[in-house]
C-alpha cells in the first residue's frame, strides 16, 4: 500500500515543484487509475494506465486554505471513490534553538519567523489512504536537490487528512 502512495506523492511533488515556490496550499484527491477511467472514460490515453490499482492524483482546484488550514480540512468529506488525499504546502520554520524567542501571538509569531535570518522554507506533500497508510515528502528551498521522506514526517497534518475520511454521521 505504501509504495503506491509514495509513487503518487512523488508525482504530485514533481507537478507542484514545476511551478516554483511561493504557492498556496494545494489539495489532491487520490483515486485508483482503474476507478478514474471507469468514471471518466474520456481520459483513456491521457492518464498512464500501467497499473489499474496505481493512484492518480486529481487536484481540487476549488480548495482554498484559510488562515486556519485545519478548520478548512474539517469541512471536507470524500466520496467512496476517493481512496486517499494529499496536501502540498509551504512553510517557513526555525531551528529548535530559536523556539523560545517566538512570540505567543500567532500573527506576531508568523512575522517573526518570516523575518528571521535563520528561517528555512520547506515544501511538504503529505498523503494518506482511507485505510490509514500515510507518508510525507519534504524539499528544502535551500537544498532543492534532496527530497526527504518518511511515514511520520508531519503527523498532525496526516491525522487531519485522515479525518477527512470520517463519515458525515460522526
Amino acid at each position: 500500500m505504501a509504495d503506491r502512495l509514495i509513487a503518487c506523492l512523488m508525482d504530485i511533488e514533481r507537478h507542484v515543484s514545476s511551478a516554483g515556490w511561493d504557492q498556496p496550499a494545494r489539495l489532491f484527491a487520490l483515486v485508483t487509475t482503474g476507478t478514474l477511467l471507469e468514471v471518466e472514460p474520456q481520459l483513456k490515453g491521457r492518464v498512464p494506465e500501467a497499473s489499474p490499482d496505481a493512484l492518480t492524483a486529481i487536484e481540487q482546484d476549488e480548495f482554498h486554505a484559510t488562515d486556519d488550514l485545519f478548520s478548512r480540512l474539517e469541512a471536507i468529506y470524500w466520496p467512496d471513490t476517493v481512496e486517499g488525499c494529499a496536501l502540498a504546502l509551504e512553510r517557513a520554520f526555525l531551528p529548535p534553538e530559536f523556539e523560545d524567542d517566538i512570540p505567543e501571538n500567532p500573527e506576531e509569531a508568523a512575522e517573526f519567523v518570516m523575518r528571521h535570518p535563520s528561517k528555512t522554507d520547506v515544501r511538504v506533500i503529505v498523503g494518506v489512504l482511507r485505510e490509514g497508510t500515510q507518508h510525507g515528502l519534504a524539499r528544502l528551498q535551500s537544498n532543492p536537490e534532496d527530497l526527504l521522506g518518511g511515514e511520520d514526517l508531519v503527523p498532525g497534518l496526516a491525522d487531519a487528512l485522515l479525518d477527512t475520511f470520517r463519515s458525515e454521521d460522526t
